[in-house]
Order: structure tokens, then sequence, then C-alpha cells
């Protein structure tokens, strides 16, 4: 790589890592440690490549999801990682504070409840609704069809719902069952 795409990598690194950390952070289940290893070696793939890279934030995204899959592809049974209980609460009287403890718990439910799920059902959802890819770029992603994609997103939101009961009073019960945006209208003839 020359002077001037390594000045270009280390722009897109420093401008988009935390973004893609994000990413990564959901897809390894809240464990941070993964999520860095997963990005890093995200990065080192794209280094190799990133002279013939046109959009790089989606080529590292790609390479984060690919790298998901082949990690929960894998025959190994995944570790059980033990984390301590969130604290009752702080006590705290000011509004402002109260609702920043409320979402720092919402974030530690949910994160909680991800680490919960197997990695494919972690991933499916993760593209599912914090990526917004629409089920046939979930599928070929994943390398699967959009039956499939749609069967393991039903099965994930199920288990997530009863593995933490706490999230389903934060929307609509009936949120699964509204149409997706990937459905066109249908015209019938008599």
């Amino acid at each position: 790589m020359d002077a001037q795409g390594q000045e270009r990598f280390r722009e897109f690194v420093e401008n988009r890592s935390s973004a893609l950390l994000k990413t990564a952070v959901l897809l390894s289940g809240g464990d941070r440690h993964a999520a860095e290893d997963l990005l890093q070696n995200a990065l080192i793939k794209a280094a190799g490549r990133w002279q013939r890279i046109d959009e790089p934030e989606a080529y590292v995204r790609q390479i984060l999801y690919r790298q998901q899959v082949s990690r929960w592809r894998l025959k190994w049974p995944r570790r059980e990682l033990t984390v301590a209980e969130p604290p009752e609460g702080t006590g705290g009287t000011d509004a402002s504070t109260a609702a920043e403890t409320s979402a720092a718990e919402l974030r530690i439910m949910m994160r909680g409840a991800l680490a919960r799920l197997t990695a494919r059902q972690r991933t499916v959802l993760v593209l599912r609704y914090f990526e917004d890819l629409p089920e046939a770029d979930v599928a070929r992603i994943l390398g699967c069809s959009v039956g499939t994609v749609r069967s393991t997103t039903h099965r994930s939101l199920a288990k997530l719902r009863s593995l933490a009961p706490e999230l389903a009073a934060l929307g609509p019960a009936d949120a699964e069952q509204q149409p997706s945006r990937d459905y066109s209208p249908v015209e019938v003839r008599p």
C-alpha cells in the first residue's frame, strides 16, 4: 500500500471504527473483547485489499458479518459468559438522571438477553433490526434462504421475549406481526 493509501486507511479507521465496533459488540453478544478481535480481523483483511475497495465501510461490515457467521458455524460449543447482575437502582431524584439510568438499564438488559441467544439468532437480529437490512439481504449475507431468515427471526424474537420478559413492556406486542417493508402489494384479479 502506498503512502496515500495508508493515510486514507488511517482516516477511515479513525472516523468509522467506533460505529463498526458497536456493530461488532452486538454481533458478539456484548463481549467487548470478542468484538474488538472481530473488528481488528476485519480491518486487517480490509487493509490487505485497500487499493481495490470501492466502498470501505460496506466492505468491512461484510467481513464482520461473514466472520460472525463462520464463528457460529464452528462445531465447538460457545463458552458461557458470566456477568454480574445490574444494581437495583441508584435512588437518584433528578428526572434526567432517572432517564439516563433507565436507558443504561435497558442497554444492560438487552445486552444480557442478546448474549443468551445463539450466535446465529443474534446475528440475524442484528442484521435485521440494528443494521435495518431487508430479509433478502440478510439471506444473501448469511448464505441461506429468505424463509430461513424469517423463521430464525421469529424464533429469535420469541426466545428473546421469554429470556427477558421485561423487554416486552417497551413496545407493542404485535410489532412482529406488522407487514415487512419487503412485501409489495399483490394484484388480485376476479
